[in-house]
Parts: structure tokens; sequence; C-alpha cells
């Protein structure tokens, strides 16, 4: 299919897979999910098997919606036998894959054009993989070189390019704050607006904005955010996460008009990897019940 056609037949598709990916239930003004980042520490330490995740997230915590992280199985995008396993696992559990992050795969704002072409083709396989696994977007970085602007035009180029080969898949590319100059709400919404494609847009995450105003940063990505990340480290006695006011946070996600899923993702080193994600889910749960 060609890259128009491929657009075009995402623009029409494009509605309802929304609705799919981010659930259909009115009642709720947002659902959860978890990213498997949160433990990273027990599966890069043997204590968690990838192919485990959707279970643990399931069993443990009462989640149905899950964010892959494509460092827990690195050397899998073209094994079929196994991402069939990992589909077969999360479908019989009620279990959603929404989508993949991508690490490792190269600058898609390379200064040199080859290299960036590169990690464009890089990327094909995880948009293969997502496509396979059910998910409706591969979460992305935008690293860059170079000035302000000119890095705003060469993320702009490799993200426009590894959209128009997602479109054809139904799949969205989905860029987080996560370094560098992604960390800055309004380059990174400049971005957006250079690509200008329906499947390319933003996960906004509540941390990864180093210096720069977190509300703020969050507020400028949501017009073009297809998923949301809940980052958080550390809670009070109360149960409030101590870095972000999630309530503000929350009120900002929602204002934009977005009810899809906010994925937890803890970090924090005080409570173990299963106390945070619980303490993260509790907090999401008491602010989406107040509203």
């Amino acid at each position: 299919m060609g890259t128009a056609a491929g657009l075009a037949a995402f623009r029409a598709a494009s509605a309802s897979a929304s609705a799919s990916a981010s659930g259909t239930d009115e009642s709720l003004p947002f659902r959860i999910s978890l990213a498997e980042w949160s433990f990273h520490r027990a599966i890069f330490g043997g204590k968690l098997d990838h192919l485990d995740f959707a279970k643990v997230t399931k069993e443990q915590f009462g989640i149905d919606a899950v964010e892959y992280v494509n460092q827990f199985f690195k050397d899998k995008a073209k094994d079929t036998k196994y991402l069939a396993e990992m589909r077969t696992r999360a479908d019989d559990l009620g279990v959603k894959s929404l989508l993949i992050m991508v690490d490792g795969e190269g600058k898609l704002g390379d200064a040199d054009d080859a290299r960036r072409k590169q990690a464009v083709e890089n990327h094909h396989q995880w948009v293969e993989a997502a496509k396979f696994l059910g998910c409706h977007s591969v979460r992305v970085n935008a690293a860059s070189d170079g000035s302000f602007d000119e890095q705003q035009e060469r993320a702009a180029d490799g993200l426009r390019r590894l959209s128009e080969f997602a479109a054809p898949h139904g799949l969205n590319v989905i860029v987080e704050n996560h370094g560098g100059l992604s960390s800055n709400g309004a380059w990174l919404a400049g971005v957006m607006r250079k690509v200008h494609l329906p499947n390319c847009g933003t996960l906004p995450d509540f941390g990864n904005f180093d210096a720069y105003d977190r509300y703020k940063g969050v507020e400028e990505m949501m017009p073009f955010a297809k998923a949301v990340s809940a980052k958080s480290h550390d809670f009070d006695a109360e149960g409030n996460e101590t870095h972000t006011d999630y309530r503000r946070m929350l009120k900002i996600v929602l204002d934009a008009g977005y009810n899809g899923y906010v994925g937890i993702e803890y970090e924090g080193g005080k409570l173990d990897e299963t106390a945070g994600i619980r303490a993260t889910k509790d907090l999401l749960v008491r602010i989406r019940g107040a509203r």
C-alpha cells in the first residue's frame, strides 16, 4: 500500500481504533494501564520474566492494560513464535497490549541523513511487532543534534518517515519527553506541528522535564497526546506523590479532552516496585473517584 493510500486508510480507521485503544467506558474519566518499566529492576535482576508481565499486572494489581518496553525482549522483534506467546498470554487474561516503548534504535533526528534513515528503518521491526501484538502505538524518542530549529526539522523528518511507514499498519508513532530538547514542551509541540500527520503524536510523562516546568510541558503536549505516563517516585503519609501534584496534572490531562489510558510508571527507590505500583494506582483511583 502506498504512503498516500496508507495515510488515507489510517485516517478512516483512526476514530474506531482510538476508541478501542482508549476504552469505551464513558463513566470513567480515564483508565489505568501499567508500564513495564515499573518492573525494570525485577526484570533486569531475573526476578520477573518478561512473559509473565501481563499475568502479574492483572493478578496482582487488577490492571487490564500493559505498555511493553523493547529492552526486555530486544532480540524478539521478529520472533513471531515469541510474540505469539506474548499475545496469547495477554489475550487469555483479558489484558490489552497498548504500546511498545522503543529505545536503543538510533536517533530519529540524527544530523546525518543516512544515520537518520537507518534509525527510521531500525524502528520498522517494532512497528510490525506492535501490530502483531495488537498495540495502537510505538513510543519513540526524538533525539537529535544541532540548534533548536535544526533539531526540530531533523526530528520532524525522522518522525514523518516512520509515521508514514506505520500508517498502513494502523499504528501511531508517539514521542515521550525523554531528555534533551524533547523535554521542552514547546519544542516538542513544534515538532508535532511540523510532522502534521494524524498518526504522529505525544506521550506526555509527568516527569522527565529536567528544569522545564512539568505542568506547562504536559499542557503543551496534550493537544497531540495519544497516551499519558503517570511517572511516580515518592509518596507522603497521605499517599500523594511528592514530586508531582497529581490532581493538578490530571486536571490538565482531562481538560485537554483526553479520556484514554494513564499508564503507571513507578521509578522510585524508597518503596519496592510492587509497593510503588500499588501506591501509584491507589492515588490515580482516588483522584478518578473524586471527579
